[in-house]
């Protein structure tokens, strides 16, 4: 089964690091988030990927022409300005109408593909996405009238789930999305949930975005002491 990887985004809310790479190819404890990732489903037994290119897809291409890894990859350019559907439609005819895994070439979980895979299984939906509970990610002031009387700093999210990609999909998604730009996670997935066609897989481990250079670094903090919730594969 295969895995397709969309990374050919701008990234532009980190800029300071994408001026030069794509975002996927941000290194932590010196490999790319690309890599981690691919490390995550390889874990599971699932070395199959396909890569949608975009901007800077060359230095994608440049990093796995010497890989060592036991992995076929398929390093496809799906275009500068392509928005995710259209990414996802561009890499229909090398998945032969068969299911298969989704995710973002930037987002790290510890998610056992292996269970997700057994829950959309077992769902028979066209979709499962992976739900979260983002951390939250500023403190909390408890005021009553002009005076502070508590500060919980940085509590864990409200409670709601958001969709935190890890999919597993079904060929008949594709007749949802019609051009380069539609953009997957709206108008196509809404359109099969209102055919009752989504299920949610509730992930409920260790959870850190790559939005900006400090989440960065909370990321590499966490290799360097040997606390890198993604590290499956270990």
């Amino acid at each position: 089964m295969k895995t397709v990887i969309l990374a050919g985004g701008l990234g532009t809310r980190i800029s300071e690091e994408t001026q030069l790479k794509p975002k996927p190819m941000i290194e932590i404890g010196g490999k790319p988030i690309l890599w981690h990732i691919m490390k995550i489903f390889s874990h599971f037994g699932f070395n199959e990927f396909i890569i949608c290119c975009g901007y800077k897809g060359e230095i994608i291409k440049d990093f796995f022409k010497n890989s060592t890894e036991p992995w076929s990859i398929e390093l496809v350019d799906t275009g500068l300005e392509t928005m995710t559907g259209g990414r996802i439609k561009k890499i229909e005819e090398f998945l032969e109408n068969q299911s298969f895994f989704l995710t973002y070439g930037d987002d790290l979980k510890a998610v056992n593909i292996s269970k997700l895979l057994e829950f959309h299984n077992k769902q028979k939906k066209l979709v499962t996405l992976t739900a979260v509970q983002p951390p939250g990610r500023f403190g909390i002031l408890d005021i009553k009238g002009n005076e502070v009387i508590n500060l919980s700093e940085k509590p864990p999210g409200d409670g709601n789930w958001i969709n935190g990609g890890y999919y597993v999909l079904e060929p008949a998604i594709f007749d949802y999305i019609h051009n380069d730009f539609d953009i997957w996670e709206t108008n196509p997935l809404q359109k099969i949930i209102d055919k009752n066609q989504v299920s949610a897989f509730k992930y409920n481990g260790a959870y850190q975005p790559m939005d900006t250079i400090n989440d960065k670094q909370k990321l590499q903090k966490m290799w360097d002491s040997n606390n890198a919730y993604w590290k499956s594969w270990k």
